[in-house]
């Protein structure tokens, strides 16, 4: 009857520690979401570091909290002791040096340090592209254009090749690119294309006032290539994001189509000529 009751208060003694982790965790996350919607009202907010911070201050709390209840069990005192000790800790930092865990921790801390993207930067890694939604101790999450989370661990980050389109300059150049035919009168159709670009809502003129001085026109274009059945001609077009970028290369293509059509401009199929030997 003794051993059943200290067993129950033991019992009670771990319920009521693991309850108040967690509970003590569920405020400190809603405490901290609150300083980082009012921070995000200033400019010079990093989004990118508090995340990072927040996860981990929960993760400790969750850490001590599961120790706190260890140490009341006597089969699991040393490891409570241990993960709550100096040279436990490091003890254990030493077991999972080897461990997948540990190096996303460490990659996630350089990420955050070294700052290769933030929160809401859209970035390319390994093929796979989207917007910075949450940097957190194991991983970075992407949100992709069709509504999809793409998961990636931070040592793969580390390790991979990263293309930021947020990075210092939003602007975004996409380059426009037909082929006519060689018949057809390459001035003529090199001017359609830097109008139909010029007057894009989306365009925008990066030229420099030297630039300007200089009769830089505000649109390029130029032929690239001389193909097997067509011209190929080239335009640059600036906007002033991606976003926008993608929605005026598709207006661009359509736009230059119908002008070329009303212009007598073709752009022709590919063609080859067969000769039959007897």
């Amino acid at each position: 009857m003794l051993n059943f009751k200290t067993d129950l208060k033991l019992l009670i003694t771990i319920i009521l520690i693991l309850v108040c982790t967690f509970v003590l965790g569920a405020i400190v996350d809603k405490i901290l979401k609150r300083f980082m919607y009012k921070g995000l009202e200033h400019k010079d907010f990093d989004v990118t570091g508090f995340k990072f911070l927040k996860h981990l201050i929960i993760t400790v709390i969750y850490i001590l909290g599961i120790s706190f209840a260890l140490i009341q069990i006597p089969e699991f005192k040393i490891i409570g002791h241990s993960l709550l000790a100096g040279a436990g800790v490091i003890s254990l930092i030493a077991g999972l040096a080897s461990q997948q865990a540990l190096s996303n921790i460490m990659s996630g801390i350089f990420l955050v340090i070294f700052k290769p993207f933030r929160i809401n930067d859209r970035i390319t890694i390994n093929d796979y592209t989207g917007i910075v939604e949450d940097i957190n101790l194991r991983q970075v999450v992407l949100r992709d254009v069709e509504n999809n989370r793409i998961i990636i661990p931070n040592s793969v980050i580390s390790n991979g090749i990263i293309q930021n389109t947020n990075m210092q300059d939003t602007k975004c150049c996409k380059g426009i690119e037909i082929g006519i035919g060689y018949e057809d009168d390459i001035e003529k159709a090199l001017a359609i294309m830097q109008d139909e670009v010029a007057k894009h809502p989306l365009f925008i003129d990066t030229r420099t006032p030297e630039n300007i001085l200089n009769n830089t026109p505000l649109v390029v274009a130029r032929v690239i290539a001389l193909a097997d059945s067509s011209v190929n001609l080239k335009a640059w077009a600036w906007t002033k994001n991606h976003s926008d970028g993608f929605i005026l290369y598709c207006d661009l293509l359509q736009s230059i189509k119908k002008r070329f059509d009303q212009e007598g401009i073709s752009i022709p199929f590919p063609q080859r000529e067969i000769s039959i030997k007897k």
